[in-house]
C-alpha cells in the first residue's frame, strides 16, 4: 500500500511469470485502466483474449488486499494503473525440415494492477471509521412510494372482503 501525496490509498497486486505474452496483455489492460472495478470486472468477463483471465485474476487480488488488509470498499475503488512488462523468455527448439533447428520462444511477462480510492469519497473509505448510521427522515420520493404501496394494499383488503 501507498498513500499518494493527495492522502488517497493505493493498493496493488502483482502476477510475475504468466505465460503470455506481453504485448498481448497489454491490448487487454488498456481496456480497464482508469475504470471502476465493477466496471473493469464486467470489461474483462466479456473479453474474449485469454489474457483477459490473468488480468482478472490479478484484479480480484488487488481488490482482496484492499478489502482485507486496509479495510477499503472494493467496488469503490478505481483501476489507476494496469501495466504489463516483459518477462523472461523461455527458449525451446523444434526440429525443422533439411535438418534445421528452429528456436521457439516461449513469452512471459509479469502483470500489476494498482487501485486506487476515488477523490471524492475519501470520507467513506474504511469500513471501520463509518459512522453508525441515524435514522434519518426519508424523500419526498420514499414517502410518496409507501403512500402508493399501502393504497394498493388497502385496495386488495376490500377486495379480498367483498
Amino acid at each position: 500500500m501507498v498513500s499518494l501525496a493527495d492522502g488517497r490509498q493505493e493498493v496493488r497486486a502483482e502476477a510475475r511469470w504468466v505465460h503470455t505474452s506481453a504485448r498481448k496483455a497489454q491490448v487487454v489492460a488498456k481496456h480497464i485502466r482508469g475504470r471502476s472495478v465493477p466496471e473493469a470486472r464486467t470489461v474483462l468477463a466479456f473479453t474474449t483474449r485469454a489474457a483477459a483471465r490473468e488480468i482478472e485474476k490479478v484484479l480480484r487480488s488487488a481488490v482482496a488486499n484492499a478489502e482485507a488488509n486496509h479495510g477499503l470498499i472494493g467496488d469503490e475503488l478505481i483501476v489507476s494503473a494496469a501495466t504489463v512488462n516483459e518477462g523472461p523468455t523461455i527458449k525451446r527448439g523444434r526440429a525443422r525440415a533439411r535438418g534445421r533447428y528452429a528456436i521457439i520462444r516461449k513469452r512471459t511477462c509479469h502483470i500489476t494492477v494498482s487501485l486506487v480510492e476515488p477523490a471524492d469519497e475519501q470520507q467513506r473509505r474504511r469500513r471501520s471509521a463509518a459512522p453508525p448510521k441515524t435514522a434519518e427522515e426519508p424523500s419526498s420520493e420514499q414517502k410518496a412510494r409507501r403512500r402508493r404501496t399501502k393504497q394498493v394494499a388497502d385496495a386488495q383488503e376490500k377486495e379480498a372482503k367483498v
